[in-house]
């Protein structure tokens, strides 16, 4: 299958993999012909980018980070949980249950991480549609995850890692939804309520008997930086805990790659491009070299333009080398379709490159 812009989705393709809702439920199942009808719904829910099936990428397959039940599992908890928070009047009273319904939501989530060969931070989600704080929470803990297994932590420091970055956005529960959706942007005394969140998650999460201290201060830190120009406290360097180095850095990622009010997804060499720009001064050098090392910058299924001339459907990913990846060549030089595709890996064929992505200005 590829990934096409839902601009460049046509009558009578089919859907290659499932779209889903806010609880894991499945909008739109893989193997759905298109009709226009179900374009123009995909435009309204703001759904960026759709993958299909097709003969030019049979056999592509798209790695799942996740099981489907375990994706759906956690998006109920979140929802469930926030939606609780969102209505309580008073956050003082404590949720002893938090800590204890996430942890049975971690062991899955670490379990299936860990049980791939070598994992790597692929694309989630980018053709589902919900509540974008449920996934966001989802997606950076997964991607926070990867980090930390990379760091070489243990099972007992992903737990923390893991239930820290999954709830790290727990204090915007308690910021008004009219802020969280603003398609404008926040003034200053809006811009300052939305900071608060930082602390208003480590007020929630401290005293909670079933979540480690540090998990609250991955609430608390992850939007410092490291040159000190993040936010509440203005740590820096090594005065920001790892945890939250890597869960800031997850975090922005996320951000960048998932479809927002005010702006449209970034695809993930774009987003890299921007991370990189803070090498040393927002992040930390280090931190992003293992992140470099384990983002797919060009995932599976995504259309590439070559050196040659040639374009292309990222088959697989080179976990030595994931910015040159294997790439079935569908076109000639002269945008004609090839009668017969044929793969070129990328970590062997030196001289070709990668110069654009099909769809992305």
């Amino acid at each position: 299958m590829r990934l096409l812009p839902v601009q460049l989705l046509r009558e009578k393709m089919k859907i290659g993999k499932k779209i889903y809702n806010d609880e894991g439920v499945i909008l739109l199942a893989d193997g759905v012909e298109l009709t226009p009808h179900l374009i123009r719904r995909l435009v309204e829910l703001d759904i960026g980018y759709v993958y299909i099936e097709d003969h030019l990428s049979e056999g592509i397959h798209i790695p799942e980070m996740l099981q489907e039940e375990t994706r759906r599992n956690a998006l109920q908890k979140l929802r469930h949980n926030f939606q609780r928070l969102s209505s309580a009047s008073s956050i003082t009273k404590g949720y002893h249950h938090l800590g204890k319904e996430f942890s049975g939501v971690m062991e899955s989530i670490i379990e299936d991480i860990s049980s791939q060969e070598d994992s790597m931070i692929m694309l989630m989600d980018m053709n589902t549609t919900d509540h974008y704080l449920y996934k966001h929470s989802l997606n950076v803990c997964v991607y926070t995850l990867v980090l930390g297994i990379a760091v070489g932590y243990s099972k007992d420091q992903l737990m923390v890692l893991g239930l820290g970055s999954l709830l790290h956005d727990i204090g915007k529960t308690q910021i008004p939804q009219k802020l969280l959706f603003k398609p404008q942007k926040l003034d200053d005394e809006e811009y300052r309520q939305m900071r608060a969140h930082a602390e208003i998650g480590f007020r929630i999460l401290k005293d909670e008997p079933n979540v480690p201290l540090l998990a609250a201060h991955c609430a608390l830190q992850h939007h410092e930086r490291y040159d000190g120009s993040g936010y509440p406290r203005g740590l820096k360097g090594s005065e920001i805990h790892e945890y939250a180095q890597l869960l800031g850095l997850a975090d922005s990622y996320d951000a960048l790659t998932s479809h927002r009010i005010y702006r449209p997804a970034m695809l993930p060499h774009q987003a890299v491009e921007v991370l990189y720009a803070g090498s040393g001064t927002l992040y930390s050098q280090r931190i992003l070299e293992i992140f470099r090392d384990k983002v797919a910058i060009y995932p599976p299924g995504i259309m590439v333009n070559l050196s040659t001339g040639e374009m292309g459907v990222v088959a697989r990913i080179n976990s030595d080398t994931p910015h040159r990846p294997v790439v079935r060549v569908i076109t000639n030089p002269s945008g004609e379709t090839l009668q017969v595709p044929y793969e070129l890996d990328l970590a062997k064929s030196l001289s070709v490159i990668i110069t654009g992505v099909e769809g992305v200005k």
